[in-house]
């Protein structure tokens, strides 16, 4: 019977390609449009993107900085006040974030068209030429493949990826667009090695890194992370985005951080892991060094989140070696650290109570607010 049903009906992913192939004609419709435009012009399609974007959720956006400047300024207002604005910042936040989905969708087709067009550019030139912004001052700075000249940039189709110069020499085709819209709905696409898993990438990766919220790209080791980083990365940043990889930088490092605040920003699923929990472990804002989450693909998905997964990140001191341990010696110093800490917060959270406890006033809503506070740290 289910074989009778799948003869009519398709699979499940037969199904989903259909449903999605009327926008792959669409992307070769805006693509003839496209290629028409000289360098330049296909390079202002990236900030045009970015403003059609802004605008569309302009309102939310400037509702949400408003709230947080009246909740960070007004340090006299009550708890419960502050707890309603956040609730609201949180409430247009999720509008603001199904906004930009609808903005992208209707992007997308142009910007798969524009990765596709930057590709075969590369490929068919030697050099591609444009009128020099600073982004490419700072690239011609780090890259040897970027040269700026007066008042024009020229990125050459081959350079240095993973220690080996490469020769760009792909155009994304039909199933790679395909692959990229099914990436960018946040579904597993399954390619067959060869058909260019890496190249899709780069559809959904620029899409999603457009409204500048930053864009995680996973890995399964370092070569691998630093490879696509310098490879696919070249794509990108030709069209002013930013990439970095954070398995070039150590942890907790200023350029770590800044590798997190890149608009692309390449790593392995351990070092995307540990950092995530360095963060939960932080004592002040400034400690941290990832930004909110945006949007992530994962490489070889199944490894990562069903082989790894099976084995915990773990952050801890040097272990005891051989039969040298040091709980019978430590244990009666900690219990007595833990006692003395249990009892101490146990007062502190009973002081907070009675202060908070029927109506308090202003002053004694701060002074509980604190305690509290401190019992949690």
């Amino acid at each position: 019977m289910l074989g009778i049903l799948k003869r009519f009906l398709g699979s499940k992913s037969d199904r989903d390609v259909k449903e999605i192939s009327p926008v792959v004609d669409q992307i070769r419709d805006v693509y003839e449009q496209i290629r028409q435009l000289d360098n330049d012009a296909l390079r202002a399609k990236t900030m045009e993107f970015r403003s059609r974007i802004l605008a569309h959720v302009e309102e939310e956006e400037k509702a949400i900085q408003d709230l947080k400047w009246k909740a960070e300024e007004n340090i006299d207002m009550p708890i419960s006040e502050k707890e309603k604005i956040y609730e609201e910042i949180d409430r247009l936040s999720k509008r603001q974030y199904d906004k930009t989905q609808e903005i992208l969708n209707d992007i997308l087709p142009e910007a798969f068209a524009v990765m596709k067009e930057t590709a075969k550019r590369l490929t068919e030139n030697e050099w591609i030429e444009f009128s020099v912004t600073q982004h490419d001052r700072d690239l011609a700075a780090k890259k040897a493949n970027v040269e700026v000249s007066g008042e024009t940039a020229r990125y050459r189709n081959s350079w240095l990826a993973g220690g080996n110069t490469i020769k760009w020499d792909m155009v994304h085709y039909d199933v790679q667009l395909i692959g990229g819209m099914v990436l960018h709905q946040g579904k597993i696409a399954e390619m067959a090695t060869g058909e260019g898993k890496t190249l899709v990438a780069t559809l959904p990766v620029y899409l999603n890194a457009l409204p500048g919220k930053g864009v995680h790209v996973v890995t399964v080791n370092d070569y691998l992370a630093k490879r696509d980083s310098e490879w696919m990365g070249m794509l990108l940043e030709i069209h002013g985005l930013k990439v970095d990889c954070i398995d070039k930088h150590e942890p907790n490092s200023e350029d770590r951080r800044n590798a997190y605040l890149a608009d692309v920003t390449y790593g392995t699923n351990n070092e995307f892991g540990f950092d995530y929990l360095r963060d939960n472990m932080a004592r002040n804002p400034e400690e941290l060094v990832q930004r909110e989450h945006n949007y992530a693909i994962v490489d070889e998905v199944d490894s990562v989140l069903i082989d790894d997964a099976r084995t915990p990140l773990i952050i801890s001191g040097p272990t005891p070696k051989g039969d040298h341990q040091e709980f019978d010696a430590l244990k009666p110093q900690i219990l007595k650290l833990y006692t003395a800490q249990r009892n101490l917060v146990t007062k502190i959270l009973a002081d907070a109570k009675n202060l908070l406890s029927g109506t308090p006033s202003g002053e004694d809503e701060k002074k509980g607010g604190e305690l509290l506070f401190r019992a949690h740290r």
